[in-house]
C-alpha cells in the first residue's frame, strides 16, 4: 500500500484536492501536526510521499519556532534520499533551506490570484496547465533557487515561484491544492494579516468566485500528473 504523510501548519491549510487526488489511488493522507506531533524520522523516511504545507511562519524564525528545525533535517534526510516530496509555500521554503538556499522576507506580499510566468522548462514540465491561470498567491518571504534546482516559474515581485529537483522532488510558492469552497477558511483563518496587508476580505472572495474553479481544474490536472510521475 502506498503511504503518505503531510506535515500541516494550520488546520485549514490541508491537503485540499490533492487529498481527493490521492484518494482515487487508493492512498490515505495522515496529518503530522507541526509543532504538535514528533517528527519521526523513520517514518518520515520510510513514507511513500512527504507532503509539507504551508504556513504563516518564516524558515529564519526558529528561535520562536524551534520545530523548524526538526522539519529543515528531516526534509534534508529525504531530498538526500531521493524520496518523493511536494512542498507548497512554506513547505517548499522549507525544501529551499534543507538544500542550503537562503529564505527570507520579499520586497512585499503576494496574496491573491494572479498569473505566473514560466521558464522554458516550466512550459514543458507538468505546471504548463497553469499558463494562463490564476493561481493562488499567499505569502511574503522568497526563497533563492537551491543548486541543483531547475526554477519552473516566477512573478514580479517572487524569482522563483517553483522549482523542481531531479524527478522526485517540487516545490510550489503558490497554492493550486485549495478548494474554492473552503477558501472562506483562509480569510478567517488570515484575518489579522489581511488587515495589516490592507487587504480586504471582499475583494479575495470576488478574485476567488472568478478564478477559483479554473485554478482547482488546472490544479488537479497538474497535481494528478505529478502524483502519477512519482507513485507509479
Amino acid at each position: 500500500m502506498t503511504t503518505c504523510l503531510a506535515l500541516r501548519h494550520l488546520a485549514f491549510e490541508d491537503a485540499g484536492l490533492l487529498g481527493d487526488l490521492l484518494a482515487a489511488r487508493g492512498v490515505d493522507v495522515s496529518y503530522v501536526d507541526a509543532g504538535v506531533d514528533s517528527l519521526d524520522a523513520g517514518a518520515w523516511g520510510a513514507v511513500d510521499l512527504a507532503v509539507v504545507l504551508g504556513g504563516p511562519i518564516g524558515v529564519y524564525e526558529v528561535d520562536e519556532y524551534p520545530f523548524l528545525d526538526g522539519e529543515v533535517a528531516m526534509l534534508r534526510a529525504r531530498l538526500a534520499a531521493r524520496r518523493p516530496t511536494l512542498g507548497i509555500c512554506l513547505g517548499a521554503q522549507l525544501m529551499a533551506a534543507a538544500l542550503g538556499a537562503c529564505v527570507a522576507p520579499g520586497p512585499a506580499k503576494e496574496i491573491g490570484y494572479a498569473p505566473l510566468t514560466f521558464t522554458e522548462a516550466g512550459r514543458r514540465s507538468v505546471l504548463a496547465p497553469l499558463d494562463g491561470v490564476d493561481v493562488l498567491h499567499w505569502h511574503g518571504d522568497n526563497l533563492d533557487l537551491p543548486d541543483g534546482a531547475e526554477r519552473l516559474a516566477f512573478t514580479r515581485t517572487c524569482p522563483v515561484q517553483a522549482f523542481t529537483v531531479g524527478a522526485h522532488a517540487l516545490g510550489l510558492q503558490f497554492h493550486i491544492e485549495t478548494e474554492p469552497v473552503q477558501f472562506e477558511r483562509w480569510l478567517i483563518g488570515h484575518a489579522v494579516e489581511l488587515a495589516k496587508a490592507g487587504l480586504a476580505p471582499s475583494a479575495l472572495r470576488a478574485q476567488a468566485a472568478r478564478s477559483g474553479a479554473a485554478t482547482a481544474a488546472a490544479g488537479r490536472r497538474v497535481l494528478g500528473d505529478w502524483l502519477a510521475r512519482v507513485l507509479a
